[in-house]
């Protein structure tokens, strides 16, 4: 009788172990979006350039460009930094090698320092926006499209735009049988 007592005691905590766990990415999304902590949850690609916006030729602000890879690339930007006017369409071109092999897919994760400029941070298009395949040994250059808005605080003058690449799906090697 015991036994039977301490066996649905034990299923109840695993079905509501499993109930938290499978809750906890939506909530964990909410919470990150909220709080503005992670950019993974950052509606990139939804913005689109008002060309009504005024530049604000009185001020520059510095924008570093980082860009880090994480598996077999050589992923860098073609400038490490330029200067804009807020509200100021500008474009950069990031550069990815695949030194494989074989094919690859591919993602970038964008960050950004101060975190406080992120939401001033608007991308207009973006490579990062989708999974990337590259092809054995090629080499590719991808655009950013991108303004500041001109809302961005006075006291940030530097802005970097720091990208981590890595592989998605990894070690799938195909073959003429795949």
């Amino acid at each position: 009788m015991e036994n039977r007592v301490l066996l649905r005691k034990l299923i109840i905590i695993a079905v509501v172990m499993f109930g938290f766990a499978y809750a906890l990415n939506p909530f964990y999304r909410q919470i990150c979006e909220a709080l503005g902590l992670n950019v993974l949850t950052q509606k990139d690609g939804t913005v689109e350039f008002d060309k009504n916006t005024q530049v604000d030729k009185t001020r520059d602000v510095t924008i570093e460009f980082d860009g880090n890879a994480q598996g077999p690339w050589r992923f860098r930007p073609t400038v490490n930094s330029m200067k804009v006017h807020p509200g100021e369409l500008t474009t950069v071109m990031y550069e990815v090698v695949n030194t494989q092999k074989r094919e690859m897919n591919a993602q970038a994760i964008p960050s950004y320092a101060p975190q406080s400029a992120t939401p001033y941070f608007l991308k207009v298009e973006c490579f990062c926006f989708k999974q990337q395949t590259l092809k054995a040994n090629e080499a590719r250059q991808m655009p950013v499209v991108f303004y500041i808005d001109p809302k961005l605080p006075k006291d940030v003058k530097t802005i970097t735009l720091s990208y981590t690449f890595f592989e998605v799906g990894g070690g799938l090697v195909k073959t003429a049988a795949n």
